[in-house]
C-alpha cells in the first residue's frame, strides 16, 4: 500500500520512516541526513536544502519525494514538471510534528504504528511538562538558530523550551515561520532582557559560546556571567520530527533542570 519508491529530501521523513519500518521504501536521502546513522550507510544521498540532484533522483524512478518547507519550491517544482508526485510538510509546531509522524505513517499504510509513535511521544511530553511545572525556578532562556544575523527560535523549538520548564524570551518572534521574520535586529535585546539560559543550534556549524560571550555588552547577561550557555546539534532539534520530541527535548530538559538545581543550592 501506497508509495513504494521514496525520495526524502529532509531528514525528518527518512528518520520516522525507519521508526516505522518502513525504511525499504526509501531509494535516496538528504546528504545532511544523520538520523538514524544507518541510513547514511544503506541510501544513496540526492540532495542537499535548496538544491538536489535532479538526474540522480529521477534516475531512481521515485513515485514520492518528500520534503519540507518554501526552502524547497523550486525543487518540487522541477520534480512535479518531471511527473513525480511530491509532498512537501510545512509544519512548524510539536502539534505539526506529531501529525506530521501519524499523515505519513498513513501514506504508507502504517497508521496505527505511527499512532503509538506519536502517542508515546504525547505521554512523553505530558511527563516532562508535569516534571517541569515542580521546578522551584523557571529559566529565562533564549535560543540562537544563526549568529550572522542572530536568529531566534522556530515556533516547535519555542514550544519544547516551555514544555522542558523554561520560558523562551522571544516566544512571540517564534511564532514567525520563516526565518528571516526571526531575525534580532538589536542584539542589545537579548542584554535586556536578561536571559538565564543560552542554548545554541547553529544549523549546519558548531556552536561558539565564546563568540557569544564575547559580543558588546553581552558580559552583563546572567547565561553568560553563570556560564550557562549551551548547544544543542541541529540535527537533535532544527528537523521537524522524531528527533525533536528525542534527544532534542531530553537535551532542554537536562539543561534547564540543571540550571533549576544549581539556582536552588544558591539559595
Amino acid at each position: 500500500m501506497g508509495p513504494r519508491r521514496i525520495v526524502c529530501l529532509t531528514e525528518e521523513p527518512t528518520e520516522t520512516l525507519y521508526l516505522l519500518g518502513e525504511q525499504d521504501r526509501i531509494v535516496g536521502i538528504s546528504g545532511f541526513t544523520v538520523r538514524p546513522a544507518q541510513a547514511r550507510r544503506e541510501k544513496p544521498k540526492v540532495s542537499a536544502f535548496i538544491s538536489a540532484k535532479m538526474d540522480k533522483i529521477l534516475a531512481l524512478k521515485p513515485d514520492l519525494a518528500i520534503g519540507f518547507s518554501d526552502m524547497q519550491a523550486d525543487i518540487a517544482q522541477y520534480l512535479v514538471k518531471a511527473g513525480v508526485e511530491v509532498w512537501i510538510a510545512n509544519h512548524r509546531s510539536v502539534e505539526g510534528i506529531l501529525d506530521y509522524i501519524r499523515r505519513l505513517g498513513a501514506l504508507v499504510g502504517a497508521f496505527e504504528r505511527a499512532d503509538r509513535i506519536a502517542c508515546a511521544f504525547e505521554s512523553k511530553i505530558d511527563d516532562i511538562s508535569r516534571r517541569a511545572a515542580g521546578l522551584p525556578f523557571k529559566p529565562k532562556v533564549y535560543f540562537e538558530e544563526w549568529d550572522t544575523p542572530q536568529i531566534t527560535a522556530i515556533r516547535w523549538v519555542s514550544e519544547l523550551i516551555g514544555i522542558a520548564g523554561g520560558h523562551d524570551i522571544f516566544q512571540q518572534v517564534g511564532l514567525a515561520p520563516l526565518g528571516r521574520d526571526r531575525i534580532i535586529a538589536d542584539p542589545n535585546e537579548v542584554v535586556r532582557l536578561v536571559p538565564d539560559i543560552i542554548m545554541g543550534s547553529w544549523c549546519g556549524k558548531k556552536f561558539r559560546p565564546d563568540q557569544v560571550a564575547a559580543r558588546d555588552q553581552w558580559e552583563t547577561i546572567p547565561a553568560v556571567r553563570n556560564n550557562d550557555l549551551y548547544e544543542i546539534k541541529s540535527p537533535n532539534i532544527l528537523q521537524p520530527g522524531p528527533a525533536a520530541l528525542s534527544d532534542g527535548l531530553d537535551e532542554m530538559e537536562s539543561i534547564i533542570r540543571g540550571w533549576a538545581s544549581k539556582r536552588t543550592r544558591a539559595h
